[in-house]
């Protein structure tokens, strides 16, 4: 299950709104790489296939994966709106490590390729 705080999915939407491509939905990912072993992905989309994920988070169409989806299990997304800018964050509760730049994690369950950090 991934939750998505109601800021979170209120930005989402709005970004999704400006696309302006039908059926758009939000898709999540994790890939290897980064200086922690994974690193996260996340972006619009609008072609799916066989295996993936489908759910519905906060109103939002959320698509993840298949190989992601273990890594993903129990994340919480959530957006703060800070002074001129702001962005997403992403805590996941099945990280063991994360770096320094926020970007990447070691999950509990595989080590992962570390690679250096670009703090």
């Amino acid at each position: 299950m991934i939750s998505i705080s109601d800021s979170a999915a209120e930005k989402i939407k709005e970004l999704l709104a400006a696309e302006e491509i039908p059926n758009m939905f939000l898709r999540l990912g994790v890939k290897e790489g980064g200086c922690s072993g994974f690193s996260y992905s996340m972006g619009f989309d609008d072609e799916q296939s066989e295996t993936d994920k489908v759910m519905d988070v906060n109103g939002l169409k959320v698509v993840v994966d298949e190989d992601s989806n273990k890594y993903l299990y129990g994340v919480e997304i959530d957006y703060k709106d800070v002074g001129m800018g702001g962005g997403f964050t992403i805590h996941n509760p099945n990280a063991v490590a994360t770096c320094g730049c926020g970007s990447s994690f070691k999950h509990r369950e595989e080590e992962g390729k570390a690679e250096k950090c670009d703090d």
